[in-house]
């Protein structure tokens, strides 16, 4: 998602050069200016029903990167396939924790083998847990957000209509089944009696439609706030910039991710684990200064590097408390 800060809008209202045809001719040139945000309209006996619009400045360029739309993540290129647009609405970035998630969950419960069997099972509950449910859940959404994100990244594939309302609302419940389907599946194959992994993925489901749609539209991702203050704004969200400021929610993001932690580590520590607890916390580290050298700098012009940069030292954190408290 491309940044709000500082963008610069530009309307110019040029000359056709053709004869008055019983049409308003606009005003002279005149000039607004707004708090970090300009709007110039310049205009010479222009015809009004002749507007040109310029795509703001935080569209992304037409020299975008096509890894980043397949990903969908900011300075994607525009793109007109169907297929493309629909993988980019499930945000491919987003997997990997997930994916990983069934790792650290197999190294905890100390019963995963290195079988065809097992190995199989773990690929199935990947694909449930990456593209199935985590691609609902971006899916879903980027649908309930089209209205924010009409004002913040209106380039977007919902709000610019490269994409039908209707080919998003069949993405959600294919994602949605698909992953309830797979959840199904290896309760099957795991011989539970109870489907104890369908209604985990059910719930979790449930939880993301809490997290994305009205009434109670609980969602919080802090990171994406920060893009969005201006829309949250404007159609009246908390968001944690926009009841805090800036500068306060980027310390509080922070503050959560490494408490966090490092409360974690302290646990380890007193439960007689000592090495993992400093192998947690020399991943704490690295976080800490790229945080300094990112987030804290600038969280919207640095997002994709700071999450490319800290992230993997956060994940392999999840595998050393996995490990730790591994049967």
């Amino acid at each position: 998602m491309a940044s709000i800060v500082n963008t610069v809008y530009s309307i110019r209202l040029s000359s056709n050069a053709n004869p008055l045809r019983n049409q308003r001719l606009a005003p002279k040139p005149s000039c607004i200016s707004l708090n970090r945000r300009r709007l110039v309209v310049r205009a010479t006996e222009t015809d009004t029903d002749k507007v040109g619009a310029k795509a703001p400045d935080k569209a992304p360029a037409g020299s975008g990167s096509s890894i980043n739309q397949i990903l969908g993540i900011k300075g994607a290129k525009q793109e007109t396939d169907k297929w493309k647009i629909r993988v980019q609405l499930t945000k491919p970035v987003t997997w990997p924790p997930l994916v990983w998630g069934v790792v650290c969950g197999a190294a905890a419960s100390g019963n995963f083998q290195w079988t065809l069997e097992d190995v199989a099972k773990a690929v199935v509950c990947m694909i449930m847990s990456g593209p199935c449910l985590t691609g609902y859940t971006q899916t879903i959404n980027d649908w309930y957000d089209r209205e924010i994100d009409a004002i913040n990244e209106p380039y977007r594939p919902i709000p610019s209509g490269a994409i039908s309302e209707d080919e998003v609302i069949t993405q959600i419940w294919v994602l949605l089944l698909g992953g309830l389907g797979l959840a199904g599946l290896l309760d099957v194959w795991a011989g539970h009696n109870f489907p104890v992994i369908f209604y985990l993925a059910l719930g979790g489901s449930l939880l993301s439609y809490i997290y994305s749609a009205p009434p109670l539209k609980l969602g919080i991702a802090i990171v994406n706030d920060f893009k969005s203050v201006e829309g949250d704004r404007r159609m009246g969200l908390q968001s944690l910039p926009v009841a805090f400021g800036s500068e306060t929610a980027k310390w509080i993001c922070v503050g959560a991710i490494d408490i966090t932690q490092i409360s974690v580590a302290g646990y380890l520590l007193g439960s007689g684990k000592p090495f993992y607890a400093l192998a947690l916390l020399g991943l704490i580290v690295p976080q800490v200064f790229f945080q300094f050298k990112y987030f804290l700098k600038d969280p919207v012009k640095y997002d994709v590097k700071y999450q490319a940069s800290a992230q993997p030292f956060l994940i392999l954190g999840l595998l050393v408390t996995a490990l730790a408290t591994s049967h």
